[in-house]
This record gives C-alpha cells, structure tokens and sequence, in this order.
C-alpha cells in the first residue's frame, strides 16, 4: 500500500480532526474486510478526500481524468493523492470509457477492496439530493458486494461552489446500514438496478436530511475544473 496514500492520509485527518472536527457516524457499519461499495451524495471536490478520511479503511473513486492532469502545486497534490489511493480515471464524455473505468472498479471489488462511488454523478450544485444513476447497483451485483450508503453533510461549506479557498464548517460524515445485493435477488435484471438505486438514494436522503430531487443531475458547461 502507497507511503504516499497514508502519508497523505494521516496529515489530512491530523488537519481534519483538528481544524473541521468532523462528526462521524457509523463506522461500524463499513465491513472491515472484502469488498464494499460505500456510495454518497456530491456536494464538494472535498468529498473525495473527506471520505477516504472518515472511513476505516482504504477507498478507492472513480475520479474525472482531469484530476490526473492538473498543473501547480495544488494539482500536483490532487494527482498524487488520487494516483496513490488507486483513484481510477473517468472519462466522462466518452461512453467506452466510462465502461471501461466500470471493469476497472469491478475488479477492484473482486480484489475485496473498498470503492467509493457517487451515483448521483456530479456534484449537486444547488444542494438537493438527485436521482441516483444505475452505476452503482451494476457494480453491486454483478461483483456481489454490499452498498454502505454515506451521508455527507457540511462539505458545501468547507469548499462552496466556485470558491478555491477552504472554510471552517461542521461537517458530518455518516455510514449507514449495508445494503446487499441478495435482497434482490430474482428481479429482472433492469429492475434490480433501479430497486437498488433507489434504495441507496433512499437511504443516502434519510442520512443527510436533503430535499429530493426528481430528475438526473446533469453536469454544467462551466469552466470550474472541479466540475
């Protein structure tokens, strides 16, 4: 395992614990071993590096390619923390990719790994909780590991949209109970991603409190980098 990653990991939490004091809440409820799919809401760039904090163990994201080619010495730190903590990269306008970056997940979980995946997509810009995209119920069954849906709360504050700089702001990382795969056993394929989508929407939405929203996040053309 990368000296960088915990490196990297233990000056984060030093700086979290100390300067944010995160709230974090269920712990236990995050296997100690094998593999898990922890899914949560987006609201900041921060959430890649709040969770991987809180968590009791290693998570590995999805991560858009851009985050592997920034310039400066915040991109080099953003590079080297996603490349050391097995960050896999996302092209998200091209469709083959986004498959591809699939597999790679997948054989994360087969591994008995952790993998962190947001199923709305991107982040929610205006703080309401969006339809949850099948992703994450096809790497839950077809690798057949459980979901631990993750409530973030306060994110938005520590870095809000289109601010560079970083805020004091309570913030609450929240784990909640497993959802597993063999629940839906049975269904129809299609059915059986949607039921457990929305589950972990359900779930996400009850440990964050957020207003719901019935539609798809959609990504906007901005020229923010950590859209």
């Amino acid at each position: 395992m990368s000296t960088y990653y915990w490196v990297g990991r233990t000056l984060m939490m030093s700086l979290a614990h100390g300067v944010w004091r995160p709230t974090i809440l269920g712990k236990g409820n995050v296997p100690k071993e094998g593999g898990v799919l922890l899914a949560s809401n987006h609201l900041s760039f921060i959430d890649s590096f709040a969770i991987p904090v809180a968590a009791p163990r290693k998570v590995s994201f999805l991560a858009k390619q851009e985050y592997f080619t920034g310039t400066g010495i915040r991109g080099r730190f953003v590079r080297g923390f996603m490349e050391a903590g097995d960050a896999i990269p996302l092209d998200r306008d091209d469709s083959r990719g986004a498959q591809a970056s699939l597999d790679l997940a997948l054989e994360v979980l087969r591994a008995g790994k952790a993998f962190g995946v947001y199923p709305e997509g991107t982040r929610s810009r205006d703080g309401r909780l969006y339809r949850g995209r099948t992703g994450v119920a096809f790497l839950a069954l077809t690798a057949g590991v459980p979901v631990v849906p993750v409530g973030l709360i306060g994110t938005d504050k520590v870095q809000p949209v289109g601010q560079r700089g970083l805020r004091l702001a309570d913030v609450t990382v929240a784990f909640g109970t497993p959802i597993l795969p063999s629940a839906y056993a049975g269904l129809p394929a299609g059915r059986a991603r949607r039921q457990l989508t929305d589950d972990v929407m359900d779930a996400i939405a009850a440990l964050t409190g957020q207003e719901r929203a019935d539609t798809y996040n959609e990504r906007p053309v901005s020229a923010d980098p950590d859209d």
